[in-house]
C-alpha cells in the first residue's frame, strides 16, 4: 500500500493510497478520511460507493462531508468503481466497463478476470482498511450514489454482518427492470434473469425476512433528476420495504437534480443516519 497524498482536514487526516489487489489483478486507489477522534481510539467507517464514469475522487473532493464525519466521529472510505489500467478490460459506453462495476462479480469474459467489485469492496479493501486503521470492524455502514446506491442497497443487504448501516443518494434500485441495469447484467452476468435478481435490491428486499427490527434505511431522491423516471424508480424500492416490513425513509426533493451538489446538501443528515446506529447518538 503506498500513500500518495496525505492533508489535515477538519481536524483529522484525510489520505489516498494506491494497492495491489489481488480481487481484481489490478492496482485500485482508494481515499480515507480518519476523524480527529481517531487520533485516541477507533472509530466507526463509512464506505462510500460511487456512480458510472466516477472515481475515488468524485467524492472525496465534492460532497463535503469530512466536516460532519468529523463532528461524529466516523472514518470515510471512498473506493474506485471498477478496475481499471493497463490490460483491463473496456467499453466506449461511459455505463459499462472500466467506471462502470456495478459492485458484482462477473463471470463472464473478458470481464471475470478482473470485474470482482462485491467481493473487492466487502471482502480485500476491508480487510485492508480494518488492518491498517484505527476503525471498527464491527461498526460499519455503506452508502453510495446512484450506481453506488444500488450497490450500497444490494452489499447492505447481503452482508448484514458487515454493515449495520444504509443509506443512498438516487440509487438504481431495480437494475433487473431498467437499461442500465440490464446492459451491465448481462455483459457481466450472462443473460440468466435469475442470476441478476441475486444483485437486485428490490428483489433482495421483496425476499428479505425478518427485517422489522432492522435499522432504517434512508434514501434521499432528487425530483428534477433526469434519470429518476427510467433508470432509478425509488417507488420499486419502498414498495418491496413495505412487502419485508423494512422501516424506509424515502425523501422526495423538489428540483434536485443527479450531481454532487445534490449530494452536497444532503450528506449531513447521511452522515447522522450513520453515526446514530453506529454510535448509538
Amino acid at each position: 500500500m503506498k500513500e500518495l497524498e496525505n492533508h489535515q482536514c477538519f481536524g483529522g487526516t484525510l489520505q489516498v493510497f494506491e494497492h495491489h489487489s489481488k480481487a481484481l489483478n489490478c492496482t485500485m486507489k482508494f481515499s480515507i478520511f480518519l476523524p480527529p477522534q481517531a487520533h485516541a481510539q477507533s472509530v466507526p467507517v463509512l464506505t462510500f460507493l460511487s456512480g458510472l464514469t466516477c472515481t475515488y475522487d468524485n467524492f472525496t473532493t465534492k460532497a463535503g462531508a469530512y466536516g460532519y464525519a468529523a463532528q461524529h466521529g466516523l472514518a470515510i472510505v471512498a473506493p474506485d468503481t471498477s478496475p481499471r489500467g493497463e490490460g483491463v478490460p473496456d467499453d466506449d459506453a461511459y455505463d459499462f466497463g472500466q467506471g462502470a462495476g456495478f459492485y458484482i462479480n462477473a463471470v463472464q469474459e473478458p470481464w471475470a478476470q478482473h470485474f470482482q467489485m462485491e467481493r473487492y469492496i466487502t471482502e480485500e479493501l476491508n480487510a485492508l482498511i480494518c488492518e491498517n486503521f484505527p476503525v471498527m470492524a464491527g461498526q460499519q455502514g455503506i452508502t453510495g450514489h446512484s450506481m453506488g446506491g444500488h450497490g450500497a442497497l444490494t452489499l447492505g443487504l447481503k452482508y448484514p454482518d458487515l454493515y449495520q448501516s444504509i443509506s443512498a443518494f438516487a440509487p438504481i434500485v431495480a437494475p433487473s427492470q431498467v437499461p442500465w441495469g440490464e446492459k451491465a447484467f448481462t455483459g457481466y452476468l450472462g443473460t440468466d434473469t435469475a442470476e441478476w435478481v441475486k444483485h437486485d435490491a428490490c428483489a433482495l428486499m421483496t425476499k428479505a425476512t425478518n427485517r422489522s427490527n432492522a435499522p432504517v434505511i434512508l434514501i434521499d431522491q432528487g425530483e428534477g433528476d433526469n434519470f429518476l423516471a427510467e433508470q432509478l424508480k425509488p417507488h420499486l424500492f419502498a414498495s418491496a420495504c413495505e412487502t419485508a416490513e423494512q422501516k424506509l425513509t424515502l425523501r422526495m426533493h423538489g428540483g434536485y437534480d443527479h450531481s454532487y451538489y445534490f449530494i452536497q446538501s444532503f450528506i449531513a443528515d447521511h452522515i447522522a443516519h450513520h453515526a446514530e446506529i453506529l454510535h448509538g447518538e
